[in-house]
């Protein structure tokens, strides 16, 4: 294909479709697309009608009661993405920034154990400022964390400090400490207890090791897990009807356990603090938008911490 017939496929191109085309390819539904959009959903059709027109190729085939993409779609969706963000930030730089105006649609990704702590307050916040926004939580995969945050389909992410590549940036979130939560009340519990013990371990993975083990693994130490669950609060209330040890960061221990009636005792191991980071790309570091946002997240983490927020702009490259 020539450069001219390039530029006449583009030329008279409504950039609104790739917007369409986003949500779309977001929500899987027409209908629920049509919501976000505020349009009709014959409108979100027609929409992708005239993109398909223009490229000449389909890119949603239905499926049940919504569409799936077809492979073009899921070829184009990173670009388009990307574009996306960059135009909406050219925007933000030409006029004073807003939330209430300019913040529509939040999405984070974070850890399921976190959620319960951080979601509700945040989205308090954001009714209070941004009353428009959309906010959607969804699961980290750091294999993909690099490209969703930079194509804008994610606005940050919080999780446990790593080695990021060059398009990252990041700062230190919130801090916490292991403790350990047993349905018995026991005067002290020391390494051979511990270890003698059998446990309750939360991981939203199918396999592998969770965090604590791997550091325990590293101290020399192995543990008896006898459950392996998905989320603390079913976890403890395990631990509250058997004699099984739970071990999980204190301040989701103190929200969860100690209203079942569980008690928390130190870890009787040398485990290291857990610290969080929040995580951009550097393309939104100097946009209003994302700058706002992070001020959001670490005014929020300095309110549940009892400090002051740092700055969002401290960031580092390696945690």
């Amino acid at each position: 294909m020539n450069r001219a017939h390039e530029s006449s496929r583009l030329t008279g191109l409504d950039l609104n479709l790739f917007r369409v085309f986003d949500v779309v390819l977001q929500e899987r539904s027409l209908t629920r697309a049509a919501e976000v959009l505020f349009l009709s959903q014959s409108a979100v059709s027609h929409a992708l009608a005239r993109l398909r027109e223009q490229l000449g190729e389909p890119l949603f085939v239905r499926e049940g009661r919504g569409v799936t993409p077809t492979p073009l779609a899921e070829r184009l969706a990173p670009e388009i993405r990307e574009a996306l963000a960059l135009l909406q930030q050219a925007v933000h730089r030409t006029r004073g920034f807003e939330p209430q105006r300019d913040v529509s649609e939040v999405t984070l990704a974070m850890n399921d154990e976190l959620e319960p702590a951080l979601l509700p307050r945040l989205v308090e916040r954001l009714r209070a400022s941004a009353p428009r926004a959309r906010v959607s939580s969804v699961r980290v995969e750091r294999s993909k964390l690099e490209r969703d945050l930079a194509s804008g389909w994610l606005d940050l992410a919080i999780d446990v400090a790593q080695l990021t590549g060059a398009g990252l940036l990041h700062t230190a979130l919130m801090h916490d400490s292991f403790c350990v939560v047993s349905g018995r009340r026991r005067k002290k519990l020391d390494v051979a207890a511990y270890l003698a013990a059998r446990h309750v371990t939360v991981s939203s993975r199918r396999t592998g090791l969770a965090m604590e083990d791997l550091v325990i693994n590293r101290l020399g130490h192995q543990r008896r897990i006898a459950v392996r669950c998905q989320n603390y609060e079913a976890a403890c209330r395990i631990v509250s009807e058997s004699d099984l040890l739970l071990t999980l960061p204190r301040r989701q221990a103190r929200a969860l356990a100690v209203p079942m009636g569980n008690h928390l005792l130190p870890v009787p191991l040398a485990l290291p603090p857990i610290e969080l980071h929040l995580y951009w790309h550097r393309q939104t570091d100097l946009d209003p938008r994302g700058r706002w946002l992070r001020e959001q997240l670490l005014s929020l983490a300095a309110e549940l911490l009892g400090r002051d927020a740092p700055s969002p702009r401290a960031r580092r490259r390696r945690p």
